[in-house]
C-alpha cells in the first residue's frame, strides 16, 4: 500500500492516471470474483457455471477431414453433402463441399456451392478465389474477373493464396488491359519470390502493350531461368521468336527455332513458326518438307492444314491445295475466308464455274468476313470468276461490293470494262478502257493490248 503522500503527488501529476487505476483495480476485483467464489465451494463441488459449455463436434467433420486428407473425393463427397444440409450456412463446410465437387471435376455443382459459400459469409478469401479460377477454366472470363478481384480486396493470412489470386487475374487482364496485369503482377510479386512463369507472363504483358523491347528482354530472361527445361525451352523460344518477327529480325528469329528444335525436333508450334517464317520470306520450298511432316503427325489439325494449303498455294501446287481447302471448309462452314482460299486454287486449276459458285454463297451473308479486306478480296475473286465464265451481271454485282470497301484497282477497272462491253454499254466500255490504259502503266501487257484493241473496235462501231 502507498503511503499517503505518495497517493497525493501522484493525484496531482495525472488525475488521468489515477482514474484508470481505479478502473484497473475494480477490472481485476470483477475477474477474481467469479475465481474467489469458486475456492469457497466445498470440497468435490464445482460450480457449473464457471465451466464454459462445449458442444459435442459432430464426428463427421473429422471423418471429412481425414477423407480431405487422403484425397479420397467421393468420400468427402458424401461426408460434406451430409453436412451441408445440417449446417447450410456453414461457410467453410460448403467451401470444402465445392472443392471436393470442383476436384472430382463437376463445374456446374461446384460453382453453385462456391456462390452459396460467399453468399453464407461474403469476407470469406478462399471461396472468392475458387470460384473465379474455376469460371476462368470455362471461359466465363469477366465473372471470373469480378471473383478475383473481389478476393484480393479481403483480408486473408494466406499470402500465397493471395498472390495466386492476383497472378490468376494478371493472366486474364495480360490481352486487354495490359497496364492492370502489370500492377497486378507487382502486387502477386510483393506477397511471394518471383518464379519463371512470372517472367513469362510479364513478357506477354510487354508484349501486348506494344512494348517489343521490353517483352523480348523477358523472354531472353525466361529461358535463361530454366535452360534444362525442355517444354519451357520451346515455350520460350516459341514466344522469343514472335516477338523478334514483328521486331523485323528474321535471322534472329530463326535461330532461335531452329536452336530449340535442335532440343525439341517434333514440337509443332517450333516447327510451325518456322515453317511460317519460311513463308513469309518467300521460301516455300524451305517450308513445305516441314510442314508436310507436321500434317502427317497432326492429320486433324486445322491451323496445320490450312498453313500446308496455303504453301501448296504458295509453291503453285494448287491441285494438292484445293483438296485441303474442300476438307477444312467441311469442318468450318462458317469460316468465308477458307472459300476464298478454295476459289483462288479453283481459278488457277481453271475451274472457274465452281470458284463463282461458292464466292457467290459466301457473299450472301457478307457480314460473315472478318475484317473489309477479307470482304473485298472474296468480291474481286468472284469478279475475276464471273468475267471467265462468261458472266457480266455477276462481274459488275462483285466489282461493286469491292467498290465499296476500297478503291478500284487497274484490273477492276479493266474488268468492269469488260463486262460493260459484253453488255453493249459501248460508251461506258470505252471510257473505262481508256481509264484503265491511263492507270496500267506497261504493268498488264496482255490486258492493255486487248484494251487498245477492244478501243478500236468501239470506235468503228460507233
Amino acid at each position: 500500500m502507498l503511503k499517503q503522500p505518495h497517493r497525493e503527488v501522484l493525484r496531482s501529476r495525472s488525475p488521468n492516471l489515477c482514474l484508470l487505476l481505479t478502473i484497473i483495480t475494480i477490472f481485476s476485483t470483477a475477474l477474481l470474483a467469479p475465481l474467489q467464489a469458486h475456492a469457497q465451494l466445498p470440497a468435490g463441488t464445482s460450480d457449473a457455471s464457471a465451466q464454459p459449455v462445449q458442444q459435442p463436434q459432430d464426428p463427421l467433420r473429422a471423418q471429412a477431414a481425414a477423407a480431405l486428407d487422403k484425397q479420397d473425393y467421393p468420400a468427402a463427397l458424401r461426408l460434406l453433402a451430409t453436412l451441408a444440409e445440417k449446417n447450410p450456412t456453414d461457410a467453410h463446410v460448403l467451401y470444402d463441399l465445392a472443392s471436393t465437387q470442383d476436384a472430382l471435376d463437376q463445374p456446374t455443382a461446384a460453382e453453385a456451392t462456391y456462390r452459396r459459400a460467399i453468399a453464407a459469409d461474403p469476407a470469406f478469401f478462399d471461396p472468392h478465389v475458387a470460384l473465379g479460377l474455376l469460371l476462368a477454366r470455362n471461359g466465363k472470363l469477366d465473372e471470373a474477373r469480378a471473383e478475383l478481384a473481389a478476393a484480393v480486396t479481403l483480408k486473408t493470412d494466406n499470402q500465397p493464396h493471395k498472390a495466386r489470386a492476383y497472378r490468376a487475374l494478371a493472366q486474364l487482364d495480360a490481352s486487354t488491359r495490359p497496364a492492370d496485369a502489370s500492377a497486378e503482377l507487382l502486387s502477386a510479386l510483393k506477397l511471394s519470390s518471383e518464379t519463371p512463369d512470372d517472367i513469362f507472363l510479364s513478357g506477354e504483358i510487354a508484349e501486348f502493350s506494344q512494348d517489343l523491347p521490353a517483352a523480348e528482354t523477358a523472354y531472353r530472361r525466361f529461358l535463361a531461368s530454366s535452360p534444362q527445361d525442355a517444354r519451357r525451352n520451346a515455350n520460350g523460344n516459341a514466344a522469343l521468336a514472335h516477338v523478334l518477327i514483328r521486331e523485323h529480325k528474321p535471322a534472329e528469329a530463326e535461330t532461335a527455332l531452329t536452336a530449340a528444335l535442335s532440343k525439341n525436333p517434333d514440337d509443332p508450334t517450333l516447327n510451325a513458326q518456322l515453317a511460317s517464317l519460311y513463308e513469309q520470306q518467300d521460301q516455300p520450298e524451305k517450308a513445305l518438307p516441314i510442314v508436310e511432316k507436321l500434317h502427317a503427325a497432326h492429320p486433324t489439325d486445322s491451323n496445320l492444314t490450312r498453313l500446308l494449303a496455303r504453301i501448296y498455294s504458295r509453291n503453285n501446287q494448287f491441285d494438292k491445295a484445293e483438296p485441303l481447302y474442300a476438307a477444312l471448309i467441311a469442318a468450318n462452314p462458317a469460316d468465308p475466308t477458307l472459300v476464298t482460299d478454295r476459289a483462288d486454287a479453283l481459278m488457277h486449276l481453271k475451274n472457274f464455274s465452281e470458284a463463282e459458285a461458292i464466292l457467290k454463297r459466301a457473299l450472301a451473308q457478307p457480314t460473315a468476313y472478318p475484317t473489309q479486306a477479307d470482304l473485298a478480296l472474296a468480291a474481286s475473286h468472284l469478279a475475276f470468276a464471273a468475267s471467265a465464265n462468261n458472266d457480266p451481271a455477276v462481274t459488275l454485282q462483285a466489282l461493286a461490293i469491292s467498290a465499296k470497301v476500297q478503291p478500284k484497282s487497274p484490273s477492276d477497272i479493266f474488268l468492269e470494262a469488260t463486262a460493260r462491253d459484253k453488255l453493249k454499254q459501248v460508251k461506258q466500255a470505252s471510257d473505262l478502257y481508256k481509264q484503265f490504259l491511263s492507270v496500267a502503266g506497261g504493268k498488264f501487257p496482255d490486258e492493255e493490248w486487248e484494251a487498245r484493241h477492244r478501243l478500236l473496235t468501239l470506235e468503228h462501231a460507233h
